[in-house]
């Protein structure tokens, strides 16, 4: 599950598992269904600017720096400028940077041959040969120390290592992204992170908004949650009802997507029926409802009106012609609904037939907010 990934942790393992030629459908932990994000990205106009900067990049060499509160997915956007270079069937290897103590620091990035130190009984390629001809993720970035930063940066710039304890440097061919949840270029100002490598890695800079700045992709966001959780729970919950799904959206979730994965896992155990209901929440929850940062009504309606169409559609196994007459609408209302509300895209063609003629999405809706 989501919340399994984003532990903080030195190694994702077992490292092996993470070479991307694996399929995108794995249930073991459920990551990689993340790496489409379609559902995601389909309402969400700032997760499509992100997505964007993702397809660009991912295919060059250059290095990425993702900064976004913690939980906001940063590893997940790092796997998917994975699959999108031409390192996608090569090793992704996540590193946590802040889980390293500095003494290990550079025996675990780089290796160290035997003898080099007490109980240095056997040679360590190091993490950075171990990633070599992939890529390597090196998350809480800014947790380096400023010795750490010095190796490192010697390491991007020369694209060679030098283990401990010896006295030959190795060529290493590995892409490197890093993120942070700290705004590294305060702490450049501050003293606390090198500028020479601020600039070495962020070539290109991609920001992760938190949730309470696109509650309009929690709805999506909820569904694929749920999907990934039936998977690994071996359950077959449909949804959140309509109710549950304004308090989730009413909430500050400042643990971002690892806090609603886990509100969701534990709703989905205390769940009885088919629906989540707010009955199922954790307490904690239902007792810290706060209000939207947003009074825009027009928002408001929009997000409400996404959700109960959508749970409307899984209520009938997505029969849009049972959906519409439902929901009181004709059937090109009803497609015309999901293009505006981003359920459904502009290139996608729908299978519905209204005055004898093919319905196409682009043809009966203007456009997308």
């Amino acid at each position: 599950m989501l919340s399994s990934v984003l532990n903080k942790k030195v190694l994702d393992p077992p490292f092996e598992a993470q070479s991307s030629g694996e399929s995108l459908d794995r249930d073991d932990e459920g990551t990689d269904s993340f790496f489409s994000l379609t559902p995601l990205v389909a309402c969400s106009n700032a997760m499509r600017e992100v997505m964007d900067l993702v397809r660009r990049v991912g295919p060059t060499p250059s290095t990425v720096l993702i900064t976004g509160e913690s939980g906001v997915g940063k590893e997940m956007v790092a796997r998917a400028i994975h699959r999108a270079s031409a390192l996608h069937n090569q090793i992704f290897l996540p590193v946590n940077c802040g889980a390293i103590p500095e003494t290990l620091l550079e025996s675990q990035l780089f290796g160290h041959r035997r003898g080099a130190f007490t109980g240095a009984v056997t040679h360590e390629e190091g993490l950075f040969r171990r990633a070599s001809g992939g890529t390597i993720f090196l998350d809480e970035i800014g947790d380096l120390s400023l010795s750490g930063q010095v190796k490192l940066l010697r390491a991007i710039e020369s694209k060679e290592i030098l283990p401990v304890g010896s006295s030959a440097p190795l060529q290493v061919d590995v892409r490197v992204i890093a993120a942070s949840n700290r705004n590294l270029h305060h702490a450049v100002d501050a003293g606390s992170f090198r500028e020479d490598l601020y600039h070495r890695l962020n070539v290109v800079n991609i920001e992760i908004p938190p949730l309470r700045e696109r509650r309009e992709a929690i709805p999506p966001l909820v569904e694929h949650l749920i999907g990934l959780q039936n998977r690994r729970l071996k359950m077959s919950v449909k949804g959140a009802d309509v109710a549950t799904l304004r308090l989730l959206m009413s909430l500050p979730l400042k643990g971002n997507v690892r806090e609603l994965d886990n509100i969701l896992e534990h709703a989905m155990i205390l769940s009885d029926g088919d629906w989540i209901t707010v009955g199922n929440l954790p307490r904690d929850v239902r007792q810290d409802v706060v209000c939207s940062d947003s009074d825009n009504l027009r928002q408001a309606l929009r997000i409400y009106e996404r959700a109960h169409i959508r749970q409307v559609l899984s209520q009938v196994e997505h029969n849009k012609a049972v959906a519409a007459k439902r929901l009181g609408l004709s059937l090109s209302s009803l497609y015309r609904k999901l293009y505006e509300l981003g359920i459904i895209s502009s290139e996608k063609q729908v299978a519905g037939e209204v005055g004898g003629r093919s319905l196409s999405v682009a043809a009966c809706a203007p456009g997308c907010d």
